[in-house]
């Protein structure tokens, strides 16, 4: 009598005491944890990261930094000591090219993975987590009719003043927040947000499956003690199976936001700046945790991921934990795009430690299983940080995986970006979103630009 394998279990492992699963397991044969509580998460696809060809930078003093930072090993640039960071070859070799004509795949949301109280699927498609279709106006139809940033629709200057309708863009709305004209429920504030200052842009949006929008980002301006200006975008994503999830995302971004606008103008450098706010949000979400009791045996603290990025002084920096991505996109489109960040997930552990080809490891449940993230629950905090030196302007795109999700590759988000972007971020930031609600808008969906101009020679730099 031969034994036929079973087949693993979608979850891999109990997430309350970490021991192996069989597939139809519904309770944990160890501990007892109740498997149907967990939201499996969906099929990924592949991201591949390009390389880019930046200039030498010029030498920095090592002891400059007094933080000390990671860095991704799959794109050159310098290191907080600026030294050249190692470029890693990534095997790509098999890995299945999509049918032709075929859509991107939905987003599947994060799973942060650890042993005990882990924070599970990221919201992953149940009942209780809120992802499902609603019959919400679609936001962009604010956007076709050109309402000006920061501003309600054109035509509030006319009649009574009240704000008119996203949706049939006819009626006004009445105190109650429905159009008087189609009855439709007007937007929630954070269900749709734009913001733009002159060097940076970004927009947020609910999507069109989740019922709260749990993204957040913050934006600013900000001088160099040179009189330099710098410019910076900070996007954080708060995992769905968490506790107030979009409370983290905000103390995050605010944290982390509020943290550089006061760094930067002091001489700190960027890159350490940047590491220091990582760790500023993390504080903040660490702070919303609240003491475990009976009720809340099951519940996992506050939790989001995080991604910054630095424009100033000819730097580009970027700084991340968990999988929210910087892309870079030059204006002229025959160079290369890069993907400036490495996912903190299973499936790029594995690649990077060699156990698997980037083929095998997106191919496995687990693969968008996020390793890094911020919350009382997480593991102790690695902030990643790198700097860039590009030689030709172009643009950073700071983005959560409701936006990446549809636009994968370097070259996706290349080919979807406006070319006019650096000239009018938001629009640009409006087309990105707009790509990702025609793809499914399966997550919450936001992303900032930051337009990157080559200093002129003679220049300070930071």
């Amino acid at each position: 009598m031969s034994l036929k394998p079973k087949s693993p279990h979608p979850l891999g492992t109990c997430p309350g005491c970490a021991e192996p699963l069989e597939s139809g397991d519904r309770f944990c044969g160890a501990c007892g944890y109740d498997l149907s509580a967990v939201p499996v998460p969906d099929r990924p696809t592949v991201p591949i990261a390009l390389p880019v060809d930046w200039p030498a930078p010029p030498s920095r003093d090592p002891n400059s930094l007094t933080t000390a930072t990671q860095h991704p090993g799959d794109l050159p640039g310098t290191d907080s000591g600026g030294h050249d960071l190692p470029t890693v070859p990534v095997r790509t070799d098999d890995v299945p090219a999509p049918p032709a004509g075929s859509a991107a795949a939905p987003g599947s949301d994060d799973q942060a993975t650890e042993p005990a109280g882990a924070t599970g699927a990221e919201g992953g498609g149940g009942d209780g987590d809120g992802d499902f279709t609603l019959p919400a106006p679609d936001p962009r139809a604010a956007l076709q009719a050109g309402a000006p940033a920061g501003q309600g629709p054109a035509g509030d200057a006319a009649g009574d003043g009240r704000k008119v309708c996203v949706a049939c863009r006819a009626g006004r709305v009445d105190r109650d927040g429905y159009c008087e004209h189609c009855g439709h429920a007007q937007p929630r504030e954070r269900d749709h947000m734009e913001e733009e200052l002159p060097s940076v842009a970004a927009v947020s949006d609910r999507g069109l499956r989740h019922h709260r929008n749990e993204d957040s980002f913050a934006v600013a301006s900000a001088s160099l003690p040179d009189g330099s200006p710098a410019a910076l975008a900070v996007v954080c994503d708060g995992v769905s199976s968490a506790t107030r999830p979009d409370e983290a995302s905000s103390a995050a971004a605010s944290a982390a936001s509020a943290v550089l606008v006061a760094a930067l103008p002091r001489g700190t450098h960027p890159q350490q700046a940047m590491h220091e706010a990582i760790v500023a949000a993390a504080e903040a979400v660490n702070a919303l945790a609240e003491p475990a009791t009976a009720e809340r045996e099951h519940q996992n603290a506050p939790a989001c991921t995080i991604v910054g990025s630095i424009v100033a002084g000819g730097l580009l920096v970027v700084g991340w934990v968990g999988d929210s991505r910087a892309y870079w996109v030059p204006d002229d489109r025959t160079a290369p795009p890069a993907r400036l960040t490495e996912d903190d997930s299973w499936a790029a552990q594995m690649v990077a430690a060699g156990l698997m080809n980037e083929a095998q490891a997106y191919a496995d449940e687990r693969a968008h299983a996020i390793t890094g993230w911020l919350g009382a629950d997480s593991y102790e905090l690695e902030p990643h940080t790198a700097a860039f030196k590009p030689d030709r302007p172009g643009v950073v795109v700071v983005c959560t995986d409701g936006l990446w999700n549809y636009a994968e590759g370097a070259e996706d988000m290349a080919r979807v970006m406006p070319a006019d972007a650096s000239e009018r971020p938001l629009h640009g930031a409006q087309v990105l979103v707009g790509h990702a609600l025609d793809g499914g808008g399966h997550d919450n969906i936001t992303v900032a630009l930051l337009p990157f101009a080559v200093p002129s020679p003679g220049a300070g730099s930071a």
